[in-house]
């Protein structure tokens, strides 16, 4: 009993220094969002001025334009893969091949290839680099010259990329994927480095949400905001995240990430590094951070850019079980590339690299869960206690959710000054609207997903779970 009023001092105590920890966490990791939201200003006007028609007319006779190989893994894609195949052949880009590799589908996705694309066997000419599943044959087209397809025993889509590694021609190859919608110029856009001079490892590209606008002959022909909320608060996240998240990172250097489903590498630093790594749920994060680390360890002076006008759109889970499994995977493979490379923590060898970027991505975004969580909990249980005030309790409040959500309506106001996509009012407002749900409501619902993550990787799960799409098409 004596001991009673010492231990019940100190609980408050804890509670309270624990409270102002997690406050000045929130704190620290908005105010890094908002420098990068600063630093992508310049940059994004930079790209903007040159995004031009006129700049593009001068790009595609540029004789400074590499041919590219576009690598499409297809895994069952027997309903969408005509149109997807067709309107990867009718980019405007001078000098390129597309490789589709058909990942051991279970449907007919082999049969209507062959049969719309005129199909025949060729000997396959290439040297077999990267390890990959068997390719059972290959194929090009008599109508489409730029078409090969690997017909290949199922492996998953990093083997299936290995595969078209292996194959592709030229030196550069952009990974896509089948059902990823890429507009016209985004190839000619995407190789805007390589006429400004630089020496490219990598670039990356934007993705936007493709649900609730309308497609036709897969191209994205009216950009709309989906009125559904679950839909909605992925288009501010997904903007939020590439043009101001990713574009900051220009400026300080060392980005991780570069989308799987529309970034472009330079095919000999993969074969340097291996490849792509199977078995990871998020390859292509783990290759970004291999290439990185390769660049730094061999001293080669080649960026990385993220290019903002480049635009491939995509479909986002429009359920919320489908949202879990999504989320999950992803924070799943987070963990794993953190704990896998995690002598790059604070290591000054590896430059913007081991100092900013690894650091951020393992304190601001693989334990942010964990933190959000315990700061929910020490916040109502200080409050009960007494250990903290109503007042402080709403600006730890304002702190986690209120100052994110500032970002991310600044971000929607960049979209709208610069490359505006979406052109009606109503889409605005319901940006603007999803902007205060998406950090309310939806950002606590990813939380929980992403939790689930730390219990699954601590099982050895390699699951990917059912990604399930309801198709491109007319608003509903």
């Amino acid at each position: 009993m004596i001991g009673s009023p010492m231990l019940l001092a100190f609980f408050h105590r804890f509670l309270w220094w624990a409270d102002h920890g997690v406050l000045f966490y929130f704190l620290a990791l908005n105010s890094f969002y908002a420098m990068l939201l600063i630093l992508s200003i310049p940059e994004l006007w930079r790209h903007w001025r040159l995004a031009d028609d006129e700049h593009l007319s001068r790009l595609i006779t540029s004789e400074a334009l590499p041919a590219l190989s576009l690598l499409v893994p297809a895994y069952n894609e027997e309903v969408t893969i005509t149109a997807s195949v067709l309107s990867f052949l009718t980019l405007e880009y001078p000098k390129f091949e597309v490789i589709l590799i058909n990942d051991g589908s279970k449907d007919g996705t082999m049969d209507v290839l062959l049969s719309e694309f005129d199909l025949y066997e060729v000997p396959p000419a290439y040297p077999r680099v990267l390890g990959s599943q068997r390719v059972r044959a290959v194929y090009r087209s008599r109508r489409h010259s730029r078409l090969i397809v690997l017909d290949k025993e199922n492996g998953g889509k990093a083997d299936s990329l290995n595969a078209g590694i292996n194959a592709a021609r030229h030196e550069y190859v952009v990974a896509v994927d089948a059902d990823t919608l890429i507009e016209p110029d985004a190839l000619l856009r995407l190789a805007r480095p390589f006429v400004l001079g630089t020496s490219v490892a990598a670039v990356g590209g934007t993705l936007r949400v493709a649900n609730g606008c309308v497609v036709k002959m897969g191209r994205v022909v009216d950009a709309r905001v989906a009125p559904v909320w679950l839909s909605g608060c992925q288009v501010v996240e997904y903007l939020r995240a590439f043009l101001f998240g990713r574009l900051g990172w220009n400026t300080i250097g060392g980005s991780l990430i570069i989308s799987g489903a529309f970034g472009l590498f330079r095919r000999e630093y993969l074969l340097a590094i291996g490849g792509y790594k199977t078995g990871n749920v998020t390859e292509d994060m783990d290759l970004v951070v291999r290439l990185q680390r390769y660049l730094y360890e061999n001293n080669i002076k080649a960026e990385m850019p993220f290019i903002p006008d480049p635009v491939a759109w995509t479909e986002v889970p429009p359920q919320i079980h489908v949202l879990a499994r999504q989320r999950e995977r992803w924070h799943r493979g987070l963990i794993g590339t953190m704990i896998t490379h995690r002598d790059l923590l604070f290591n000054r060898k590896y430059g913007a690299m081991g100092m900013v970027a690894i650091p951020y991505f393992f304190f601001g975004e693989m334990l942010a869960p964990l933190i959000e969580l315990f700061g929910y909990v020490i916040t109502v249980l200080a409050l009960a206690l007494g250990a903290v005030d109503l007042r402080f309790a709403l600006l730890l409040l304002v702190c986690a959710i209120g100052y994110g959500s500032l970002l991310t309506v600044w971000a929607i106001v960049l979209e709208d000054l610069s490359f505006r996509r979406y052109r009606r009012r109503g889409d605005l407002a319901r940006l603007l609207l999803f902007a205060f749900i998406e950090g309310l409501g939806f950002r606590q619902l990813t939380v929980w997903f992403r939790l689930q993550a730390f219990w699954k990787y601590l099982r050895g799960s390699d699951s990917w779970g059912v990604m399930t799409r309801q198709g491109f098409g007319a608003p509903k």
